[in-house]
């Protein structure tokens, strides 16, 4: 045998039993991540450990009364302006409800309380009626008193704007409703379709309000409706008048039946219309079947 090749069977048979008594594995972690088992082995000198996944997604706010009734669960596009006009409340009062940071900040599938705190056993209850009132232009002067003491009622409207009171039907809850503008109508409401009807008319003509209320919206923050004013008038009904050209009124402010709100425009419209709905608890029902005969 030669002297080179015994050297070399030498260090291969030292090298076997090396690696045969070697007590120092490489290490193996198992870890059970989301009920799985698996295998992990630690990161390399110098580099920065992968962060473990979280076990469950945070819930949403709320998210314990989905699908509960007085409770409406926030869908992509909307706004806090759209969820009041959705659920037929202010939207500020949403804000304070659900002790909001910023009204401005709202998630996909975050659920909203849309009854006063307290009332969810009574979302269906009897709403506050408003009182009728008529009302007179700004610069008319007071009527003479007549010997009795009383003054004769004269209230000045609008020329051809209907004024008559509708026929009372159920579900009406003693609304002294009046048409807000003096135009044909154009677009009817349908069901899943239009959520109101457009009355059309001419760049400026007044837009009215069509019952006492005040003023839960002005503004035109709400895609799709251009300038827009949403009246509530009491705990059932709202109105909203979309794509005025001007807005006559604010935020809060109490209005009356036949005051001008508005000025009738086409801001996100293709054309001049006044767009009317009458939202009852934030459904969405037929004008023409509340509103007066012309």
């Amino acid at each position: 045998m030669r002297r080179g090749t015994g050297s070399a069977m030498l260090l291969c048979v030292a090298l076997l039993a090396g690696c045969a008594t070697s007590k120092h594995p490489a290490p193996v972690e198992d870890r059970v991540v989301g009920g799985r088992s698996t295998l992990a082995t630690p990161p390399a000198p110098g580099s920065v450990p992968a962060q473990p996944a979280a076990d469950a997604a945070k819930p949403l706010p709320g998210a314990e009364n989905a699908g509960k009734p007085g409770y409406y669960t926030v869908k992509p596009g909307d706004t806090m302006i759209r969820v009041g006009l959705e659920s037929g409340q202010n939207w500020k009062d949403l804000v304070k409800w659900n002790n909001l940071d910023n009204a401005n900040v709202i998630e996909v599938g975050q659920v909203l309380r849309v009854v006063p705190p307290g009332n969810d056993a009574g979302v269906s209850t009897r709403p506050v009626t408003a009182a009728r009132a008529e009302t007179r232009p700004l610069d008319a002067k007071p009527a003479p008193v007549a010997a009795s003491g009383t003054a004769p009622v004269a209230p000045a409207v609008p020329t051809n704007v209907s004024t008559a009171a509708a026929p009372q039907r159920d579900g009406d809850d003693d609304v002294n409703w009046m048409w807000p503008a003096s135009g044909p109508v154009n677009n009817v409401f349908e069901e899943g379709k239009s959520k109101g009807m457009g009355i059309a008319g001419k760049l400026g003509d007044p837009v009215l309000a069509a019952a006492d209320g005040r003023v839960v919206y002005a503004g035109s923050g709400l895609r799709g409706y251009g300038n827009l004013v949403i009246l509530k008038h009491n705990a059932t009904y709202l109105t909203a008048y979309a794509h005025n050209q001007t807005l006559l009124v604010k935020e809060d402010q109490a209005v009356k039946r036949g005051q001008k709100i508005a000025e009738m425009g086409n801001t996100d419209s293709d054309r001049v219309l006044l767009h009317f709905e009458i939202r009852k608890q934030g459904k969405p029902v037929d004008p023409a079947k509340l509103l007066p005969p012309r």
